[in-house]
């Protein structure tokens, strides 16, 4: 064996794959290359081009798969919170942390270092599009799921989307269902030191909410807060979402169902020769 080696030399080294995807080389080399590097054009001409049109593939695909995940996930919630949520998984504070736990700091070309986040942010997307062109939507859908739907673990809505008048969409929402408008009143007072009030909403004689709060305004926003979550179906101890059964229930999103019947055989021919 020993001889062997000699021989024949070490074998070649194996590229490692820690996310298990299958990127295409020269596309992935796209992804990570800006547009302004800082070098002549002379140079730039022999690499291959900045990674603009993936970076808007990417971000086109990204609120494309969230939107439609969200609404799947949570049916009851309106259009604003789905794009308050959407908007705030798509966000620099939430994509540049995930960015760099996944080395694409370390990856990518950029002039500057540590690279901006908006360098980091457009580098993960373009990422995103890579994936997409090479592996196919559900895979990219995956990565989406595992990587960036998963930082709503321990999110509360009202944290994502900033409701000035709670009190009032409640009010919007219960008439919608035809459900008797809430009535607030307030439940009990503790606190010696800190005065805390509990306001509970009640409809039909029934209540249905309660919150505290350090006045009896804010107790009652925070109840009509508590109402909603429950009736959008993001309440702190909701049912966690279950990734074990994520590949068979991606194909009925729109984003990836969609994409999914653009791929004829001859379309899956002309991509591989």
């Amino acid at each position: 064996m020993e001889r062997k080696l000699k021989i024949e030399g070490p074998p070649p080294p194996k590229p490692r794959s820690r996310l298990k995807e299958n990127f295409s080389p020269e596309l992935l080399k796209i992804a990570f290359r800006r547009q302004a590097l800082g070098v002549d054009s002379e140079t730039a001409a022999l690499v291959l081009g900045d990674n603009i049109q993936l970076n808007t593939q990417g971000l086109e695909f990204t609120k494309s798969f969230l939107s439609d995940w969200c609404r799947a996930s949570f049916p009851s919630l309106p259009s604003k919170g789905v794009v308050a949520v959407v908007g705030h998984l798509t966000s620099h504070p939430v994509v540049c942390p995930v960015a760099r736990n996944l080395a694409i700091e370390d990856l990518t070309m950029s002039a500057q270092f540590p690279v901006p986040d908006e360098v980091l942010h457009s580098t993960f997307l373009a990422v995103i599009g890579a994936l997409q062109e090479i592996s196919g939507a559900e895979r990219a859908g995956l990565f989406l799921l595992y990587f960036l739907v998963t930082q709503l673990v321990g999110k509360d809505l009202f944290e994502m989307w900033s409701v000035v008048n709670p009190m009032g969409l409640l009010v919007e929402e219960l008439s919608k269902r035809n459900v008797a408008l809430p009535e607030p009143r307030l439940t009990r007072s503790a606190g010696a030191v800190l005065p805390l009030d509990f306001v509970g909403l009640y409809s039909d004689k029934k209540i249905f909410a309660e919150a505290p709060g350090e006045t009896v305004l804010a107790a009652e926003e925070e109840a009509a807060r508590v109402a909603l979550r429950k009736i959008y179906g993001y309440t702190e101890n909701r049912r966690p979402c279950d990734f074990s059964a994520a590949e068979e229930q991606l194909g009925l999103l729109p984003s990836i169902h969609q994409q999914q019947l653009k791929v004829t055989p001859s379309t899956m021919m002309s991509s591989i020769s």
